[in-house]
């Protein structure tokens, strides 16, 4: 018997014309592609303005993120779209400022950083319990604002402290969601290069929504350096980060710098927990028997303690599954920073180099059964080689996220929480399709129908 896939998106044609890509590039990153880059190792394209290579090659994509990082700095093009929320953030700076930036960030989610988080991660998950709970009653929900809403949780409680039923918090959430409707990934300088003087053509939305939740956020910072100041701040992430000077200068972050590191743990701490978990309750709607066996391993191991997290084996292989077939971030955007050659092309200066979770994830040359959802491969021969050499949901070498851990933790105890407690079926004529904004998300939503479980 044939089994049912994951859903994937279609591909576009081989050849469109350079406006017809400009649309669906905006529309949706994945389905303005072609299928052979599932299968390629390396993809040129050409535009009047810049050529673009993308590296499914795990060599070149070790050469880029390991081997030689400083010759591949971050590109600007994505950062065009994304500069009115994160400012300055460690996520689009480059060079020594970058350095200074994770200098005094990685500590605060070095060893046993993840251990004191925990308690707050559990608290998140019993009050996602709570309001799933409510509507459990077999009426289909749309599942990815629950997990939306239970990952904006997680940072509010792991970073400053408090729950989404704070009124700043909640109103971050809200505005955070109207900003990801208003702002496309891309906008009009990602594809035609423009000078720094000219004004960026941004949404009056995006930059409405955008400014709110900078000062909203700048509000939760100002008033944690004050209770700094005062000795009365909690133990929490936010304090760490606020409190670390930089080694090499001996500075710390100041309220503006600050806030530009907070939207940014907002976006990647929450906008990609959020489509992992809803991809993850989705497809173990989907695969039963899976959803079976990570209830059955959940009600056996899961326990408020840091220690059952190693004890949730098959939860964990079951989400690196989930982070393969739908990785959060499903593009990253390199630039050349001098001349280079791949696979016997000349690359020139200032090009830019894509590196593609989702293409790589689904390297039909490298993985058995890329598109079937399978988490025993992570057991298999086939699936350790390919865990080395193309797994890559939160990029590698020194500009890896520096929350991989803590989103680990975080997806696979939110995970085991949901599933011991509820049963999460799929919707006739419902099925999901994946798109990709700021993340992989569905275009209309996941929908499932939840009941309890007995």
């Amino acid at each position: 018997m044939t089994q049912t896939l994951p859903p994937k998106p279609a591909a576009r044609p081989d050849r469109v014309s350079l406006w017809r890509y400009m649309r669906l590039f905006r529309a949706d990153i994945l389905s303005a592609q072609p299928e052979r880059l599932y299968r390629a190792w390396m993809a040129e394209f050409r535009t009047p303005f810049f050529r673009s290579y993308l590296a499914n090659d795990p060599s070149l994509v070790r050469r880029v993120l390991q081997e030689a990082p400083e010759q591949f700095p971050k590109s600007d093009r994505v950062g065009e779209g994304l500069r009115p929320l994160l400012g300055n953030s460690v996520f689009l700076t480059n060079g020594e400022v970058w350095k200074r930036q994770r200098r005094i960030i990685d500590p605060a989610f070095e060893g046993g950083r993840l251990r004191d988080t925990f308690p707050a991660m559990w608290s998140a998950g019993e009050a996602a319990v709570a309001r799933i709970a409510q509507l459990a009653t077999g009426t289909p929900v749309e599942i990815e604002a629950e997990t939306s809403h239970a990952a904006a949780d997680v940072i509010f409680r792991t970073l400053f402290s408090i729950p989404i039923e704070n009124a700043i918090a909640t109103r971050v959430f809200q505005e955070f969601r109207a900003h990801q409707r208003s702002q496309p990934i891309l906008n009009l300088a990602a594809f035609v290069p423009l000078p720094r003087w000219m004004p960026r053509l941004f949404r009056p939305e995006t930059r409405r929504t955008a400014r709110r939740i900078r000062a909203l956020i700048a509000e939760l910072t100002a008033a944690r350096q004050a209770e700094i100041a005062a000795g009365t701040a909690p133990d929490d992430l936010a304090t760490k980060i606020m409190t670390t000077a930089d080694p090499v200068t001996g500075e710390r972050f100041d309220t503006d710098e600050m806030t530009d590191q907070v939207a940014i743990f907002f976006l990647a701490g929450h906008e990609t927990s959020a489509s992992a978990l809803a991809w993850a309750l989705y497809l173990l709607a989907l695969y039963p028997d899976w959803q079976d066996r990570v209830a059955d391993e959940a009600r056996a191991g899961l326990a408020d303690d840091f220690g059952a997290l190693s004890r949730l084996r098959v939860t964990r292989d079951v989400f690196r599954e989930v982070l393969r077939l739908y990785p959060p971030v499903p593009m990253m955007v390199r630039e050349a920073a001098c001349p280079q050659e791949f696979r016997g092309r000349q690359v020139a200066k200032g090009a830019q180099v894509v590196l593609s979770p989702w293409h790589l994830h689904r390297q039909s040359r490298l993985w058995e059964q890329p598109d079937a959802f399978d988490p025993a491969r992570w057991t298999t021969e086939n699936g350790r080689a390919c865990a080395r050499e193309a797994y890559i949901p939160f990029s590698a070498g020194p500009r890896v996220c520096t929350g991989a851990g803590f989103a680990m933790a975080e997806g696979v105890l939110l995970l085991a929480m949901l599933t011991a407690r509820f049963r999460f079926e799929t919707v006739a004529d419902r099925a999901p399709v994946p798109v990709a904004h700021l993340t992989v998300r569905a275009r209309d939503g996941i929908w499932l129908k939840v009941t309890p479980r007995d």
